[in-house]
């Protein structure tokens, strides 16, 4: 297997990778376990150093770091230096955090005394997605190195660069060799991986069909997973919304990372007392979108990550459009070199449609009238998916209510669903399982150790 860094904006290679050896991953992992024995009798302080140590080197570095992001999956640049800024908000975050979450937790049994202590469970592997290169990889190391535990990253085949560059960021902060080691391997060397007896847990944030194969995998030989996985957020605008902020923020849930992004807002649910108002404001800021080259300052749509992304996304529309749907907006590859695509609107999508319950990774909007609340939140439910989801009202209140019906892992008010180091993030059916970020995200990869103190007149 090759990975290699093709520039979206003209789909031409730029540099290759190949993969490493099975003998190289062995040694690897073997690397890894060794620093764990001795990482996990590190003392708090010490991990927050290095995590500390690796945020400030991603903000020194942060525009190279912004430009390889767009080099190699087309990011807008000022987004790269914002998703590069998150990340290290993240490290910093945990490395001042960790050690008060992971304090004892002292328990109150009917006899003797007792309590939780929670301790690192080995070498984890992370199995990351090219959309957020460096973000993604933040969640999932930074609170585990907090922890204790070592970690193996196979990262996604079209970002080498990025992968390769966390790494060095590490070492250049004075990792341990084998904290952090990133893996160029192919599918098959992941799967032989995951049934590894030194590795102890698994993450993966991709494709439900991904996921599916690594939880099966990973089931058989007893291990724990996270996954976070596809999504198809909706988008609520309800009849006291304030309909200008309302459309402000589509646009943004929508063409966030040339809309390529899991919590995207993808379903636009407005009841039919606004519908029309929203819909023409909407049509009209979708349509004065800027397509054009994400190093620009001046682009609103980049490219998609791959020309393959491109000509699936584009694919779904015309099936969309054979199924009953019609373009509002857009619908076509735009005309010029590159993976780009228009910025779209759908309307009269049915659930005949064969596209109805599917995932849409890149600037389609899918719109949907409906009569009230209750079938708006009918309709939200109406997916395979459950991740995120947003409602726009003026009475909090209500919004509250309704975000308590959406059967998903997150629900925003009067705000398309984002994500930050303190706030969890996760996601139900068939959106994945777990979570990452914030205090939940220390949780899935601890042993919780139960330790009870018996007095001399315990009846047991």
């Amino acid at each position: 297997m090759t990975f290699q860094t093709i520039n979206p904006t003209n789909n031409k290679v730029v540099q290759s990778f190949d993969e490493i050896t099975d003998a190289a991953v062995d040694k690897a992992v073997a690397q890894a376990a060794m620093a764990f024995n001795e990482w996990k009798n590190t003392d708090y302080q010490t991990r927050a150093q290095l995590l500390y140590t690796v945020a400030g080197l991603l903000r020194a570095k942060r525009k190279h770091l912004a430009k390889m992001i767009t080099l190699e999956m087309g990011k807008l640049v000022a987004h790269a230096e914002g998703e590069i800024k998150l990340s290290a908000e993240i490290f910093d975050y945990y490395a001042k955090n960790a050690e008060g979450f992971l304090t004892d937790k002292i328990l109150s049994p009917v006899h003797g005394k007792a309590l939780i202590r929670y301790s690192a469970v080995g070498v984890l592997l992370g199995i990351q997605p090219w959309n957020f290169p460096f973000y993604q990889v933040a969640r999932f190391a930074a609170p585990n190195i907090m922890i204790g535990n070592t970690v193996l990253i196979k990262h996604a085949a079209n970002v080498p660069q990025c992968a390769i560059a966390i790494e060095e960021i590490f070492a250049e902060a004075g990792a341990p060799l084998g904290l952090y080691t990133n893996l160029l391997i192919s599918h098959q060397q992941t799967d032989k991986l995951i049934g590894d007896k030194r590795i102890r847990g698994l993450s993966l944030t991709g494709s439900e069909v991904a996921g599916a194969i690594v939880a099966a995998e990973a089931g058989k030989h007893v291990k724990k997973s996270v996954l976070e996985l596809g999504g198809s957020d909706a988008f609520i605008i309800l009849e006291d919304a304030d309909i200008d902020k309302a459309v402000d923020w589509a646009v943004v849930g929508r063409i966030n990372n040339n809309g390529q992004c899991c919590v995207a807002s993808k379903r636009f649910i407005a009841v039919e007392d606004i519908a029309d108002n929203f819909l023409e404001k909407f049509k009209s800021k979708m349509a004065a979108i800027v397509v054009g080259d994400p190093m620009d300052d001046a682009t609103h749509l980049g490219p998609l990550c791959t020309e393959a992304a491109a000509v699936k996304i584009a694919d779904q529309v015309k099936r969309a459009v054979a199924g009953g749907a019609k373009i509002l907006l857009g619908g076509s590859r735009v005309d010029r070199e590159g993976a780009y695509m228009q910025a779209t609107i759908l309307t009269d999508i049915t659930p005949e449609n064969p596209v109805f319950y599917e995932e849409f990774f890149g600037p389609v909007a899918l719109f949907f009238k409906v009569k009230n609340e209750a079938e708006a939140i009918a309709l939200a439910n109406d997916s395979p998916f459950g991740l995120g989801g947003s409602v726009f009202t003026q009475d909090v209140e209500r919004g509250k209510r309704v975000a308590n019906q959406i059967d998903t892992g997150m629900v925003f008010i009067n705000h398309p669903t984002w994500t930050q180091a303190d706030l969890p993030f996760g996601g139900t059916k068939g959106s994945g399982y777990g979570r990452e970020m914030a205090q939940l995200g220390l949780e899935e990869f601890v042993n919780k150790k139960l330790i009870r103190i018996s007095e001399l007149s315990d009846p047991f």
